[in-house]
């Protein structure tokens, strides 16, 4: 066999696959014929492509004394340097290839990889495009510049590319994944769901696609099946910080912290130094109430990176819970760096107030998230109009009509209304801070917010008969968007165990989706349900003044019913938001409040015995009275 037929007969092995045969008859014919480039280059390709990447780099080295105006041969040095990690060296291979050869497509594609890899995504997308001006429809390159277009923050136009490598090539799986993180940072979870789990149809063994897939289930709040999806991922490819991490916070938002926990260590073993898993790993410490522990978990991603913003935002909440206001609302301020409450920043020309004197100014206080939060904090009114201003108040439309009971001389405006003029603004949010708010000197004590007097005498007439002893309202479930909602909210069919204390009537003050449970009560709870009248919360304060006792889960009710002054027990998880702090049966915030807290993780049964024990006290107190 001539050198030529063993070249010829290398090459088919070659292009067929069979890597072994063509790589035994590259060497035969350098054996042969040492200065032969294209064996010698051919031969570093093979051993690129099985993983011998420092043995290829050598080859095609070899290859490039002889020839070294070779494309290929930069091209194919290239990829092994990249392989490697040797990323500067791997770019200047691919710019000397297209130096030789500019209609390089391979070349193009490959240098965008690595200029992506780098972080240079502007060059990047430079690179698949005109790779792409050269060969229109190669689905590998329409997916790489997809993937690019998304962590530029181009997602109309990643979407596009990925759609587009799918109509040329449907089976191309990595397409269907890098189309989920498109719509994914779109916000658009269903469709991101369905494209991974149409990569996952195509290449079921893809950790990457399992993790993904995991993702975006835990943004749906599907977090049992996330759990699935990380643990395949996991067991495909145990070695992974980031599908760990992702995994324990997935197992923490099931309240299963512990096991949370070991996943977060385990990926720390993996990489010490992994900003989110030592983040995640406070936030699930935090869920045990171990706040020292988590305090120090995110000391140590300070260490490696001051400004990171979940971190700070995680110290800020567990300073807060263990009762360190100052520090916790100075740290606070970060969470306008996180990416679920950045939006709700208001991007006003006017500048933000820093809490000094207002001098005839107009001061513009907006609420910024929970209908809680405002109720809660609305109480710094009094103290910001004291710095010699006038004051705007915004909130969401629920709240208007409540919170213009309570300052009935100011503008209300429910939120997406025109404004006034202002001069400066600040989230209710932010008062705590700049009044250096500590356990001592909570202001506004209750009642600071209170019920129109003509809607609460109509809700009198209604409550007058039939008399009873105690008329209590109930609302167990908050709004299911919040991020811990599953371990504050429980079903009615909790409190049962309530009906069985005499001489009560319960009133429901559930809105949204849980109310409807109201409608078929269990195991004899009888409830009284006239929450088709309550409109917003000046309606639900009418009804609340009424009332003898509220008690409630974690919930915009029990912080209305509290304002108002009014006798209220609240139902607490085991890990409880900071706002309730720790190991305490009484709110600083509201003198008339009761706290019960679960003992243990995620039982409540503990709880409502406790509550129904108290009720029937309460009750007997009651009639003891002449």
């Amino acid at each position: 066999m001539t050198i030529a037929q063993a070249f010829a007969l290398a090459l088919q092995h070659h292009q067929a696959g069979r890597l072994a045969e063509a790589e035994a008859l590259y060497r035969r014919i350098i054996a042969v014929q040492p200065n032969h480039a294209e064996a010698l280059r051919l031969t570093g390709a093979i051993a690129h492509q099985v993983g011998r990447h420092d043995l290829a780099a050598e080859w095609i080295r070899r290859a490039l004394v002889l020839d070294p105006n070779n494309p290929d041969s930069h091209c194919t040095l290239g990829e092994a340097f990249h392989a490697t990690g040797r990323v500067d060296e791997a770019i200047a291979a691919y710019h000397r290839a297209l130096e030789l050869k500019p209609n390089f497509p391979e070349a193009w594609n490959n240098l965008g990889i690595t200029l992506g890899e780098r972080g240079q995504l502007d060059q990047a997308i430079v690179a698949f495009r005109r790779a792409l001006e050269l060969q229109p429809d190669r689905p590998n390159v329409l997916d790489n510049l997809g993937n690019a277009l998304t962590q530029r923050g181009q997602f109309d136009e990643a979407v596009a590319a990925c759609r587009r490598a799918l109509e040329v090539q449907p089976d191309y799986w990595p397409a269907s994944n890098n189309l989920g993180l498109a719509l994914a940072a779109q916000g658009h979870l269903d469709g991101a769901i369905a494209s991974y789990r149409r990569a996952l149809e195509l290449q079921p063994d893809s950790s990457l696609v399992h993790n993904n897939l995991g993702v975006a289930l835990v943004g749906q709040r599907q977090f049992a099946e996330a759990a699935t999806a990380l643990r395949r991922a996991f067991q495909l490819e145990p070695d992974i910080p980031e599908t760990l991490t992702n995994l324990g916070a997935a197992l923490a938002a099931q309240g299963q912290f512990g096991e949370a926990i070991a996943a977060h260590r385990r990926a720390l073993e993996l990489q010490p130094d992994h900003l989110e898993a030592l983040t995640n790993l406070g936030a699930a410490l935090t869920g045990l109430n171990r706040t020292d522990e988590a305090i120090a978990a995110y000391r140590r991603v300070f260490a490696i990176k001051p400004d990171f913003a979940d971190a700070r935002q995680n110290l800020a909440l567990a300073l807060l819970l263990r009762g360190d206001l100052r520090k916790g609302w100075e740290e606070y301020e970060w969470r306008w760096k996180l990416r679920e409450i950045a939006p709700l920043r208001r991007n006003f020309t006017q500048p933000l107030w820093d809490g000094g004197p207002l001098d005839g100014w107009t001061l513009l206080l907006h609420d910024e998230q929970g209908l809680g939060d405002a109720i809660q904090f609305i109480r710094y009114l009094p103290l910001a109009a004291q710095r010699g201003g006038s004051i705007v108040l915004e909130c969401q439309q629920p709240l208007q009509r409540l919170f213009q009971t309570a300052a009935p001389d100011l503008p209300v405006v429910a939120r997406g209304r025109p404004l006034p003029a202002f001069d400066v603004y600040c989230p209710l949010l932010s008062l705590p801070r700049i009044f250096s708010t500590d356990l001592g000197n909570i202001p506004g004590t209750a009642p600071y917010l209170r019920a129109d007097s003509a809607g609460a005498a109509l809700w009198r007439e209604r409550l007058a008969r039939p008399r009873s002893s105690l008329k209590v309202g109930l609302a167990w479930a908050g709004n299911p968007d919040h991020k811990n909602d599953r371990l504050r909210s429980l079903p009615l069919a909790s409190l049962a165990p309530l009906a069985d204390v005499p001489n009560v009537r319960f009133y429901s003050l559930q809105k949204g989706a849980a109310a409807a449970e109201a409608g078929a009560p269990t195991a004899g709870l009888e409830l009284i349900d006239l929450t088709e009248d309550l409109r917003d919360f000046a309606d639900t304060a009418a009804l609340i003044a009424n009332l003898d006792l509220v008690i409630a889960a974690d919930t915009a009710v029990a912080h209305l019913a509290a304002a108002m002054g009014q006798p209220v027990w609240t139902l607490l998880p085991f890990a409880p938001d900071w706002r309730w702090l720790l190991d305490r049966s009484d709110s600083p915030w509201y003198p008339t409040m009761r706290l019960f807290r679960q003992p243990r993780l995620m039982d409540w049964a503990p709880v409502i015995a406790d509550l129904r024990a108290q009720l029937q006290l309460l009750v007997q107190s009651r009639e003891a009275k002449p």
